[in-house]
């Protein structure tokens, strides 16, 4: 998923999907600890995806201290 798509989420549309994504890194890793796994470049490929998750919502935060900060510096 492209960051521009990410970014038209919701922050609970992210936090649900970083949650789905850390389930799904669970999961590869325990598959490959089993031999089960085939592919491990979709390791790397959701480390990726929960990096630019965390990334996104990280700069909502920052944007909205931004917002909280320019509100008091107003008066």
């Amino acid at each position: 998923m492209k960051p521009e798509q990410i970014r038209l989420m919701t922050t609970e549309e992210i936090k649900a999907k970083l949650a789905d994504a850390r389930q799904e890194l669970m999961n590869l890793r325990f598959q490959m600890t089993t031999g089960q796994l085939t592919d491990t470049s979709r390791i790397k490929q959701t480390r990726r995806l929960i990096a630019r998750y965390l990334t996104i919502l990280r700069e909502r935060e920052l944007a909205e201290a931004k917002e909280k900060d320019a509100g008091k510096g107003a008066r």
